[in-house]
């Protein structure tokens, strides 16, 4: 390739703070604010446990990419895991494409909540058009902000990370003091939760923490990278996992299951109404505006730079069509093109449906790469390896259970998409059979 196409990583320019930053601003955005009503529908009063178990089986999931980080530090991060134990093959292809694919349906599944969250300050319930509009908004944002240098990002991302984890933990702490640690919604025993639909809710959970992902496709621009992008890792995965269990517990605590759903979209700020009045909504919609915003930012600097790793491994097809820039510019085009589409076309629950899928099946190839290929090489543990993998097909099997009883339209479209990554992936490569230097790939 050209000089002007390859992506311009800026290695050692993301700290170790920076990257947590960046972590737990790509998780607090979705996890929080999008999926509380969405859990609550599915696992009832035992909404803030499915966060809780949500947490243990994204820690396992981590061990692997801590693993994988701390031996294979790259700005491609998944991408480079994924070659390193399938090799340039329709496996790494088609499961980077599904992480791919998946974080930009949660970059998506934020935008709709910024505009979701947004029209709680106006009586505008007959306008919802407004929501994806407001969302496309947002992701054109995003697009300006990445134009400019990883070190705004960082500070930015930094600002805001305080800024969110603040505010939930006045949200959760004085929600929990107003209601007197009441817990009524939380207390009793579910009548119509079943073992299916609680680990469907656990499945939706797992989004809310996937956003450590972020950290490892930042890998080589985070300063002494073989240390600090598992320790990111596992630093935003503590935080967020403590926010979200007080957060849970102070919404259960204020509102009831039937309330929490009939708001599933905005929960936390129905939830402030009760505990701080009107000036607790504006605090909470703000919040969510702030959150949701650096949530986008944060995940349009990972992806394009994840979809640049791929083109550079020549695993997906690219096409400049005279556009300005390098390849990054152009990567950073195609996912808010894509984001803003999904946006607009799809609601909050199906956006999250599709999202859980394609991760949890990206996530058991990871697990199972580094268990078959890789073990010995990154020093990974057997039985955790095994133990991922099994919780993971637990959950998912029991979110596509769920699925087929009350939503086909996200079984098919599930479908679809991975019929078409896989056959599109394998077409590619085909087509072009050599590794570097392809003179037929441009």
């Amino acid at each position: 390739m050209g000089e002007n196409q390859s992506a311009d990583y800026e290695k050692g320019s993301l700290s170790l703070t920076g990257a947590v930053s960046m972590g737990t601003g790509v998780m607090i955005g979705a996890g929080i604010f999008a999926l509380t009503g969405q859990i609550a529908d599915l696992a009832g009063s035992w909404f803030p446990l499915a966060f809780v178990v949500a947490a243990v089986i994204a820690s396992f999931s981590a061990y692997s990419y801590v693993k994988l980080a701390n031996a294979y530090p790259s700005a491609g991060g998944i991408a480079m895991f994924l070659k390193k134990a399938y090799g340039r093959s329709l496996m790494t292809g088609a499961l980077a494409l599904l992480m791919y694919f998946s974080m930009i349906i949660n970059e998506s599944l934020v935008a709709r909540t910024f505009g979701t969250y947004s029209l709680q300050l106006f009586d505008a319930k007959d306008m919802q058009w407004l929501i994806p509009a407001l969302g496309v908004g947002l992701l054109i944002f995003a697009f300006f902000i990445n134009v400019l240098s990883n070190k705004f990002i960082q500070s930015l991302s930094f600002v805001t990370a305080f800024i969110k984890i603040a505010g939930l933990a006045v949200l959760a702490i004085g929600g929990l003091w107003a209601s007197g640690l009441s817990f009524e919604s939380i207390s009793t025993v579910p009548q119509q939760t079943d073992a299916a639909s609680f680990l469907g809710a656990v499945a939706l959970g797992i989004l809310g923490y996937k956003g450590f992902t972020t950290i490892t496709n930042s890998g080589s621009e985070i300063n002494d990278p073989h240390k600090n992008v598992g320790r990111a890792i596992i630093i935003s995965i503590l935080i967020c996992t403590v926010l979200y269990v007080l957060v849970s517990l102070a919404v259960g605590a204020n509102l009831s299951i039937s309330e929490i759903v009939n708001a599933k979209d905005y929960s936390l700020a129905e939830a402030s109404r009760p505990a701080f009045g009107k000036y607790g909504l504006w605090f909470t919609v703000g919040f969510a505006i702030i959150a949701t915003v650096s949530g986008v930012i944060a995940s349009v600097f990972a992806v394009s730079r994840m979809l640049a790793m791929l083109t550079e491994m020549q695993l997906v097809p690219h096409r400049h069509f005279k556009l300005p820039g390098d390849i990054q510019k152009h990567t950073l085009i195609y996912t808010v093109v894509i984001a803003i589409l999904l946006t607009i076309f799809f609601d909050l629950s199906r956006i999250a449906s599709l999202g859980a899928i394609f991760y949890i099946i990206m996530d058991i190839g990871i697990h199972w790469g580094v268990f078959r290929h890789l073990r010995k090489d990154v020093a990974a543990n057997a039985a955790i390896l095994i133990s991922a993998m099994v919780l993971d097909v637990i959950v998912l099997a029991a979110f596509l259970w769920v699925k087929l009883q009350s939503d086909m339209l996200v079984i098919w479209a599930s479908l679809i998409g991975l019929a078409a990554i896989f056959i599109g992936e394998k077409y590619f490569l085909k087509l072009h059979k050599k590794d570097d230097d392809d003179p037929h790939y441009t």
